[in-house]
């Protein structure tokens, strides 16, 4: 399925590294363990980075009731989420065609607050298999009271784009004549050795989740 894009998330700028399929889009938001949220409060643009997970074509914030951002989004003001994954430095002959390979996503709408049970535990089931997949039926569920007091917030995934960057430098015809390194130093997120917990109940041993751990590239 094609996302058709909107003024807001038309790709104006390098249009050839957009993409309007929603597999690339979900994909992405997926992949990136955090987002930024962007939204006017009293005037003022704010940016406020926070975990975000995503079922079906909705994407799911969730915090404190307290929270000022969340309690501004349920009232449904514009709001604008992105998130960004660097696959690699693409580093060239020249200073100026430095440049870095990437996916992005950027997403507009306005957010509504779930209340519907079961669509609230299907966004703390994201959330939780969306840090760490298949975690959540290894854990105890939340219960009424955590539940009361965690507000969620739904976005619609139905004005979306990504752009993304892939490849080597590309630097001036002139310039590759030089004798110059040039080429991608890729990156990618590695986890280290599992912590345990001092407080650890004796006979929990680290779970394949844990230690298969992996976000793709």
């Amino acid at each position: 399925m094609t996302l058709p894009p909107s003024s807001r998330t038309e790709v104006k700028r390098l249009p050839e590294r957009a993409r309007y399929d929603t597999e690339i889009v979900h994909g992405i938001l997926d992949d990136a363990l955090v987002c930024h949220v962007g939204f006017v409060i009293d005037g003022q643009p704010v940016v406020i980075p926070t975990i975000h997970a995503r079922s079906g074509d909705r994407l799911y914030l969730h915090g404190s009731p307290a929270n000022r951002m969340l309690r501004t989004l349920k009232q449904q003001v514009d709001v604008c989420v992105t998130v960004t994954l660097v696959d690699g430095l693409v580093l060239a002959r020249s200073a100026f065609h430095h440049s870095m390979n990437y996916r992005s996503v950027v997403v507009f709408g306005s957010a509504r607050e779930v209340t519907d049970p079961a669509e609230k535990m299907t966004a703390f089931r994201a959330l939780v298999d969306h840090i760490a997949p298949r975690r959540w039926d290894t854990v105890r569920a939340p219960n009424e009271k955590e539940i009361r007091s965690t507000l969620v917030l739904a976005l619609a995934l139905a004005e979306a784009s990504a752009k993304i960057r892939t490849g080597p430098p590309l630097d001036d015809e002139a310039d590759y004549a030089l004798p110059v390194w040039a080429g991608e130093l890729p990156l990618r997120t590695v986890p280290g050795v599992p912590v345990d917990d001092p407080r650890l109940a004796p006979g929990a041993a680290v779970p394949d989740h844990v230690t298969d751990w992996r976000r793709s590239r």
